[in-house]
């Protein structure tokens, strides 16, 4: 059965004669933010299709804490650092209420052409750049990493919901944890002496990705924070006590 609030938003956003299509995608369990085209992130309108993640509010979440942390830890106007941007929401959220610098990369042409579109709709100043996180080079020194990255495991049971969504934003190897391995050992040279990692995580994964941290930054700070429906979702990381 179709959610009544869904049938408004697309009676909200689509023309009518498009009605009746968008009502069997949703039987057939197509997500309603491709079907309207756009989803509300942290106060900014995000265009979405089947190229990039349907951003979450757990994700809103993620860019709330990093701001409150940055503030925290005193860090003004930062220079920032996104890994695997996709629809370019978490940046484009931190750019309309920080005054800062980001750069912000993605694998995937499509999401950047799609990133870049949803930073000019938002009138924010974004460079986006193709790469893999294992080819990644770049010299320069951020105050904050950030990244939202794939950590479901290989051929786990999920909602079906998300089968419509990219696989490769979805599903990560090495039991979820490969995107922080390669984040954390590859890219502590490009973090200032003060600064702050902040990480989505998957549920349970909070301890392991601890392990890497004690690894690959053993002087660093710590914290594990849950989300609203008090799952573990996010892992700060600093040289300073959080």
């Amino acid at each position: 059965m179709i959610d009544q609030f869904d049938i408004n938003l697309i009676k909200k956003y689509l023309d009518k004669d498009k009605w009746d299509n968008a009502f069997k995608k949703l039987e057939k369990g197509y997500p309603i933010q491709y079907i309207i085209g756009n989803v509300d992130f942290f106060g900014c309108l995000i265009k979405v299709n089947e190229n990039v993640l349907i951003p979450r509010f757990e994700t809103e979440y993620l860019v709330e804490k990093a701001i409150k942390y940055l503030q925290k830890l005193n860090i003004k106007n930062p220079n920032i650092l996104e890994i695997g941007c996709g629809s370019g929401c978490i940046s484009i959220a931190l750019k309309k209420n920080i005054e800062c610098t980001i750069n912000a990369f993605d694998i995937n042409e499509e999401a950047l052409e799609l990133a870049k579109y949803n930073a000019k709709v938002n009138k924010v100043d974004i460079n986006f750049f193709e790469s893999d996180i294992n080819s990644y080079e770049d010299r320069n020194k951020y105050d904050l990493i950030i990244s939202n990255p794939p950590y479901v495991p290989l051929n786990s049971k999920v909602d079906s919901k998300i089968k419509y969504e990219p696989k490769e934003a979805i599903f990560a190897k090495d039991n979820g944890l490969y995107f922080y391995k390669v984040i954390l050992e590859r890219l502590h040279n490009n973090i200032k002496d003060n600064y702050l990692i902040a990480l989505e995580i998957g549920n349970k994964e909070g301890s392991l990705i601890k392990d890497l941290t004690n690894k690959y930054l053993p002087t660093s700070s710590f914290k594990l924070e849950k989300d609203y429906n008090n799952y573990e979702r996010y892992v700060f990381i600093s040289n300073e006590k959080l």
